[in-house]
């Protein structure tokens, strides 16, 4: 089984299907602030990850985490943000609910990932700490759309939040 293979499929027919590409220069900036968001916790925590993707079935051959991580990025995500921003309902409340399914959906990824053994959580990670993540994860998104800056400001705070509750101490740091 690759599973690498499986999931760029899944993601493919899910951006045929659904992604709003006429307006993917609008979602550009965000795109690549989540990449970047990605890139910068692979570099700082790299001696001390909080997850780690490990190859499964005939992936084992070819990918490391890194390779997983940087498929991630390019394939899951503009994809995610076509359809996730492409789709975005205007009333507040339907906002709320359009976060709260693409959580549902990033953590029913994740648990599978988990019980497959593609994926496993690291220093006190959990799958709770990763559905809160994916909720302020879509909502930042929503707000980088509209507010890039205050996107930034946020996504410190919450890195902040994130280091203090577990604890990182700054000699992982290169």
């Amino acid at each position: 089984m690759n599973l690498n293979v499986i999931y760029g499929a899944i993601y493919i027919f899910s951006a045929i299907k659904w992604g709003n590409w006429k307006n993917w220069k609008a979602f550009y900036p965000t795109f690549l602030f989540l990449m970047v968001g990605d890139l910068v916790y692979q570099y700082l925590f790299y001696k001390h990850s909080m997850w780690e993707y490990v190859p499964v079935g005939s992936d084992k051959g070819w990918a490391k985490h890194t390779h997983i991580a940087f498929l991630v990025m390019l394939i899951k995500y503009p994809i995610t943000v076509s359809i996730f921003l492409g789709h975005m309902p205007k009333p507040f409340l339907k906002k709320i609910a359009n976060i709260g399914l693409w959580t549902i959906i990033y953590t029913i990824n994740e648990y599978v990932d988990l019980k497959l053994g593609a994926l496993i959580h690291k220093n006190g990670w959990n799958l709770g700490w990763s559905a809160f993540f994916s909720f302020v994860m879509f909502s930042v998104l929503v707000i980088h759309y509209y507010k890039p800056l205050l996107a930034w400001i946020l996504s410190a705070i919450y890195a902040a939040f994130l280091w203090n509750a577990f604890d990182i101490s700054s000699s992982i740091l290169k």
